[in-house]
């Protein structure tokens, strides 16, 4: 998701400088962990990518979604407030955003990966994904192996534009910077699937219009990330996200979200 031009990343990086010229005006938690903000925990998140994340109006937070209530509870139980920031998706997952003071935890969907616990510290896992295709109604694509030739949808750097590297065998894989200009994309029939995670296509599916004809169980898992080195961040969020799953507010949060009836 490149939603941001690279003056945008270059001015980053100068944040980044800057801050470590001038020191940090940041903070800690009881146990130790630097914060950005004193008595605050920041969330970077890229937005859209409904049900994770969503813009809000009503909200005080001004966002909604999964990700968003998940840290929100987590920033409760370590008795600070939450602020979330709407970063661009490429700047979250190669580490830019934390190391230049920009926020202290990246909450956007992200799958955990060895390549990118280079950069990442992840927290444990708080989420089970799959892929999905994603396609018209009525449209002859009906499962991977009917895509060749077809003009595929997918979003810059993500797991599931891995995917459809290596499994949509003939097609041509059209990448957009996000969920938002995918879906318009697929609505102007500039392409004639989209391949990402399922989650993401079932919120298009239940709009109507569009159906998933296939998904693909890919092992994935999502975690929350830090600052390599912020140890006691990642032991903070383990603890409470423990807490939620043992306490059943985790619970409350998925089915809100994911639960059929």
């Amino acid at each position: 998701m490149i939603k941001r031009s690279l003056v945008s990343l270059a001015a980053l990086s100068a944040v980044a400088l800057t801050a470590s010229a001038c020191g940090s005006s940041g903070g800690e938690t009881a146990s130790g962990a630097q914060l950005v903000k004193d008595g605050t925990l920041t969330v970077c998140s890229d937005v859209p990518y409904a049900p994770f994340e969503d813009f809000d109006k009503s909200s005080s937070l001004g966002f909604k979604g999964f990700d968003i209530d998940i840290v929100n509870a987590v920033a409760k139980g370590m008795d600070l407030k939450l602020a979330v920031l709407d970063e661009d998706f490429n700047s979250l997952k190669s580490g830019l955003a934390l190391n230049a003071g920009t926020c202290d935890l990246v909450a956007s969907a992200l799958t955990i990966t060895d390549d990118r616990k280079k950069n990442l510290d992840f927290t444990d896992g708080y989420y089970d994904s799959k892929q999905s295709l994603l396609v018209p109604e009525g449209s002859s694509i009906k499962s991977i192996e009917d895509l060749a030739g077809k003009n595929v949808g997918v979003q810059q750097g993500t797991t599931g534009k891995d995917y459809a590297e290596k499994n949509a065998k003939g097609a041509k894989i059209v990448t957009f910077p996000s969920d938002a200009e995918e879906f318009q994309a697929i609505k102007a029939g500039q392409v004639d699937a989209l391949l990402q995670d399922l989650p993401v296509n079932l919120t298009h599916e239940q709009a109507g219009g569009y159906t998933i004809v296939q998904q693909f169980d890919t092992d994935e898992e999502y975690g929350f990330a830090a600052k390599k080195g912020n140890d006691e961040l990642v032991k903070e969020v383990d603890e409470q996200l423990a807490k939620l799953k043992k306490d059943g507010e985790y619970q409350k949060l998925y089915d809100k979200y994911f639960k059929v009836s």
